[in-house]
C-alpha cells in the first residue's frame, strides 16, 4: 500500500522543520508526542557513525507542551568508543528548548549460546489493513484487549490485558522515507496510552518515555503488549514489550501524572485506532 501520498508530518525548511496539522497531538494546538521524538530520533540517528552501531536506547524529555509551529533539532556526539556512542538532542521553537533527547549506541557482537529466561508474551495475528489509510488520523492503530463483544469505549478501556500493533503511514518529514529507528520512536509514545487506560478512560499525561532496542525492527508494524502500570497520588509509570513480525524486539517506558479530564473519544482520534 503507498503512503507517499499521505500528508507527511512536517515539511523541511531550511534548518527548521514546519509541522502540518496531522502533527497535532490529543491534547490541544500542540505536537503530538510521537511526532516531537521522532525528530529527536531522526537527528540522533543521522549523527550515528558506524550501522555495526545499533541505537539500543532513546529517551526523549517533553520539557512543555511544543506548539503547532516550526521547530528546530540538533543532534551531537557526546563520546565515541570501540563498542559504543552516545548522543544528544536538543528541540528549540522561539529560541527555548522543549524537548530533548539522549540516546547510546552499542556495537553488534557474537550473540551468546546460552538461553535467558523472559516472560512469554502472545502477540494477536497481524492485522487486515483497510482498502486506503485515513488522511485525518496520524497513524494507524489496531488495539486489542476488551472482549470484542462488548460495545462502546476503546479496546483498552478495562482491567486486562491489552495489545496492539501500530504502523506508520506517513512520512515524518516528506520526500524522506522513514529509517527503522525512527519508525520505533514514533511508535513508542503509544506506550503511555495503552498502560495509562483505566476502565473509565485515558487517566494520565505522560511526561517522558524510553525506548530501548535489542535490534532494529523489519516490516511496517510494531507490536506492542503493555506489560504493567503502577500509580499512586497522581502518578505513574508504565511498561509495554515492543515487537515486530519476526519477534520481540525492546521495551518502551513511561512516567505520567494524573489528568481525569481526558476521555478516550479523543485519544482513539489521535491515535487512529479506528
Amino acid at each position: 500500500m503507498q503512503t507517499a501520498t499521505l500528508t507527511p508530518y512536517f515539511v523541511a525548511d531550511g534548518d527548521q522543520f514546519v509541522p502540518n496539522e496531522i502533527a497535532q497531538g490529543g491534547w490541544g494546538p500542540t505536537l503530538g508526542g510521537q511526532v516531537v521524538g521522532g525528530l529527536l530520533a531522526r537527528s540522533i540517528d543521522a549523527q550515528r557513525v558506524d550501522a555495526d552501531l545499533i541505537p539500543v536506547r532513546l529517551t526523549v524529555d517533553m520539557l512543555r507542551r511544543v506548539a503547532t509551529e516550526p521547530v528546530q533539532v540538533r543532534a551531537e556526539v557526546l563520546r565515541v568508543g570501540g563498542r559504543m556512542q552516545s548522543m544528544a538532542a536538543t528541540m528549540t521553537q522561539h529560541g527555548e528548548v522543549v524537548a530533548r533527547a539522549s540516546a547510546l549506541c552499542l556495537r553488534r557482537g557474537e550473540q551468546p549460546g546460552e538461553q535467558a529466561w523472559s516472560t512469554p508474551i502472545e502477540m494477536p495475528p497481524l492485522p487486515r489493513e483497510p482498502a486506503e489509510f485515513d488522511n485525518a488520523i496520524p497513524m494507524f492503530v489496531k488495539a486489542y484487549g476488551r472482549d470484542p463483544g462488548i460495545k462502546g469505549g476503546m479496546e483498552w478501556q478495562h482491567d486486562g490485558p491489552r495489545y496492539a500493533w501500530v504502523r506508520e503511514v506517513r512520512e515524518l518529514i516528506a520526500g524522506e522515507p522513514n529509517s527503522p529507528f525512527v519508525q520505533a520512536a514514533l511508535a513508542v509514545d503509544v506506550t503511555a496510552s495503552m498502560t495509562g487506560f483505566t476502565t473509565s478512560g485515558l487517566g494520565f499525561i505522560n511526561a517522558d518515555y524510553t525506548l530501548t532496542l535489542c535490534r532494529l525492527p523489519e516490516g511496517p508494524y510494531i507490536g506492542m503488549a503493555a506489560l504493567t502500570h503502577y500509580s499512586a497520588a497522581g502518578l505513574a509509570t508504565g511498561t509495554a514489550s515492543l515487537f515486530d513480525a519476526q519477534g520481540p524486539i525492546g521495551t518502551g517506558v513511561t512516567t505520567a501524572i494524573a489528568n481525569p479530564h481526558f476521555g478516550a473519544r479523543s485519544f482513539v482520534r489521535s491515535a487512529g485506532s479506528k
